[in-house]
């Protein structure tokens, strides 16, 4: 049988491990050629999981010499940029990890050449195939708040990474808060308007750089989103998926990022000269997936291709979840509010 999808695998790191094991498992996907910096990387990898590919430090002479029609860019953030351009110029599709680069108008120019050669372009957002925040979804689609007028997310956690984190400006809202933003626009089904964005380092703090940061933002759908966050807090953990509120016109729907979600909203009958309504509590039914996370993904970057249609997390979706990242740092910059559609000039 002849594979219907021959891969580069750009970028060895510990990283590549899921989306190597994942190509495995599918009998369509051929990984033809390891890429990295350091050969010696993509000769481990090769040798760990028994590849015959050949193995190279130069992306352009991987695609030539081997056919290669589709990459996995899970290079550093820095590199995401050159990566991509370089394989859609070449002819493949890329998959890559977030983000989808270092700027905004490398973000535009991505999108520009996606256009222009015609190549899909689709970005890791593991976090939106939690079947959990899934079922958060379908809970204030289904109507049972009512319009969703605001949308919280706490997210405090103290990680001890070591490493380029810690000596980074803003390590919370460049490496962290695109998976809460990004999150924030699935449940809200809305795009950010505005940001305004208060960045600080709390007293204890080990990171070099802001490590907390609080953002309001302003949502297509006429709802707010506030971002409550810092990588640097001791004890009482929120969950990796934040802890999110959403009020709406007739009820709020809560998830704590660790169980199923659930509603409370105003009970039917007549409750006049009530001073608090009574309310009934509605559970989310969390579907079970197949695969979640990065292989629900990358299941959904490859049924993309299938079906010819965009990802959901094409670049041109996420450029909007990029777009709440970079303003919130300029607007901590300047200590104003941001109008986001400036970051598309």
């Amino acid at each position: 049988m002849t594979e219907k999808y021959r891969v580069t695998v750009a970028g060895c790191g510990g990283m590549a491990n899921s989306w190597i094991q994942y190509a495995l498992q599918r009998e369509d996907t051929e990984i033809v050629a390891l890429v990295d910096i350091k050969i010696e990387f993509a000769q481990a990898m090769a040798e760990k999981y028994g590849l015959s590919c050949k193995v190279f430090t130069d992306l352009s002479e991987a695609i030539r010499e081997t056919g290669t029609n589709l990459v996995f860019d899970i290079t550093i953030p820095a590199s995401h940029y050159g990566i991509s351009t370089t394989a859609m110029r070449l002819g493949c599709d890329v998959f890559t990890e977030k983000p989808l680069a270092e700027s905004m108008a490398e973000c535009r120019d991505i999108i520009r050449i996606s256009d222009e050669t015609g190549r899909t372009h689709a970005v890791m957002q593991n976090r939106r195939f939690d079947p959990r925040i899934r079922a958060l979804r379908q809970l204030i689609d289904s109507g049972t708040i009512g319009r969703p007028g605001y949308a919280g997310a706490d997210f405090f956690l103290g990680p001890h990474f070591g490493g380029f984190r810690d000596v980074m400006d803003s390590p919370l809202l460049l490496d962290m808060a695109i998976h809460t933003f990004d999150q924030a626009r699935l449940i809200l089904g809305a795009d950010p308007i505005s940001v305004y964005c208060h960045e600080f380092n709390p007293p204890g703090s080990w990171y070099a750089g802001n490590a907390a940061a609080i953002c309001i933002f302003e949502m297509s759908d006429g709802s707010v989103f506030c971002y409550r966050g810092s990588w640097c807090a001791e004890g009482a953990p929120t969950s990796w998926e934040a802890s999110w509120r959403i009020t709406g016109e007739r009820g709020t729907a809560v998830w704590d990022g660790v169980g199923a979600p659930y509603a409370e909203s105003v009970a039917p009958g007549d409750q006049t000269g009530k001073f608090m309504f009574d309310y009934v509590k509605e559970e989310a039914e969390v579907a079970v997936q197949d695969h979640t996370f990065h292989y629900g993904c990358l299941d959904e970057m490859f049924a993309s291709l299938e079906e010819g249609r965009r990802a959901e997390t094409d670049c041109r979706d996420n450029i909007q979840s990029m777009a709440m990242v970079f303003g919130a740092v300029e607007s901590a910059k300047t200590g104003k509010k941001v109008m986001l559609e400036d970051l598309w000039r």
